[in-house]
C-alpha cells in the first residue's frame, strides 16, 4: 500500500499523466489515493475560507477601506470636478470628510458579507473545484464573485444608502454638488452615490480575496494547511 501511495505521489509530482487536466480527471471519488475528489473540493473551500477570513475581515474594521490604498474608495469622475472646485473656493475639509464617509459606509456594509460567502463556499462541487484548480490566478475569486455578487449588492446597497444618509454624506455631497453647479462655466453633475459606493465596495472585497488566492497559488508558505499544500501542489 505504501508503495502505491509513493508511486501516485511521484506520478502527480512529475505530471506523468500529461497535463493537469488529465491528472484531475484521473483522481478517484474515494479516498484510496493520495487525493480524492472530496479532498480537492475541501482544499478549494479552505483556500476561499482563508481569503475571506484573512482579507475580508480587515475591510470590516474602521479604516479597512479608507487606509487601504488597494481598495480605498475615491470620488467618482464627476465628483473629482466637484472636489477640484471645492478646494479652489476653500472647502477642502468638505471634500476630505465626504471621502471618508464613503469609505465608512463600505466598511459597515462589508460586515454583512460573511454569511453570503459561507453559503457560496459550502456549495462548491467537485466540478466547480476542478474548474477553479485548472483556471487562472483568480479563478476561485471569480467563482465566488459569480456566486455572490447579486446577493451582496442587494445586501450592501440599502446599508450603504442608510449609512450615507445617517452620517449626512448624501446631504453633504448634495450641498457640495449644488455649490459646484452654481459655479460659472461648469457642467451640472448628479452621480448616484449609493450605487457608486456599493460597486466600489464589492470591487474592493473581491480584490482582497483575489490577492490572497494569488498568494496561495504562488507561495507554498501561504498554504496554511496540509490539505492546501497537497491540492495546490497539483498546479505547481
Amino acid at each position: 500500500m505504501k508503495k502505491i501511495i509513493i508511486l501516485l505521489t511521484i506520478a502527480i509530482s512529475f505530471n506523468s499523466c500529461g497535463s493537469l487536466n488529465e491528472i484531475v480527471n484521473s483522481i478517484p471519488q474515494g479516498s484510496g489515493g493520495v487525493l480524492s475528489q472530496a479532498d480537492i473540493g475541501n482544499g478549494l473551500r479552505q483556500a476561499l475560507d482563508q481569503g475571506i477570513d484573512k482579507e475580508v475581515s480587515k475591510l470590516m474594521a474602521t479604516d479597512g477601506f479608507y487606509r487601504n490604498e488597494l481598495v480605498k474608495i475615491l470620488l467618482p469622475a464627476e465628483l473629482q470636478k466637484v472636489d477640484d472646485g471645492l478646494r479652489k473656493i476653500g472647502l477642502s475639509n468638505v471634500a476630505d470628510e465626504g471621502l471618508k464617509l464613503l469609505n465608512r459606509a463600505a466598511e459597515d456594509a462589508t460586515k454583512e458579507a460573511l454569511p453570503i460567502f459561507v453559503d457560496a463556499v459550502k456549495g462548491i462541487s467537485f466540478n466547480d473545484a476542478k474548474q477553479i484548480l485548472l483556471g487562472d490566478q483568480r479563478a476561485a475569486t471569480s467563482y465566488l464573485e459569480n456566486a455572490t455578487q447579486d446577493a451582496l449588492y442587494a445586501k450592501f446597497s440599502p446599508i450603504i444608502n442608510n449609512k450615507l444618509g445617517e452620517v449626512g454624506a448624501t446631504e453633504l455631497w448634495s450641498g457640495a454638488i449644488n455649490k459646484y453647479n452654481s459655479l460659472p462655466l461648469t457642467s451640472d453633475v448628479n452621480p448616484d452615490l449609493t450605487d457608486y459606493v456599493t460597486q466600489k465596495a464589492l470591487e474592493g472585497v473581491y480584490k482582497m480575496i483575489a490577492q490572497e488566492e494569488i498568494e496561495i497559488r504562488n507561495k507554498v508558505s501561504s498554504r496554511g494547511t496540509d490539505l492546501l499544500q497537497r491540492v495546490f501542489a497539483l498546479q505547481d
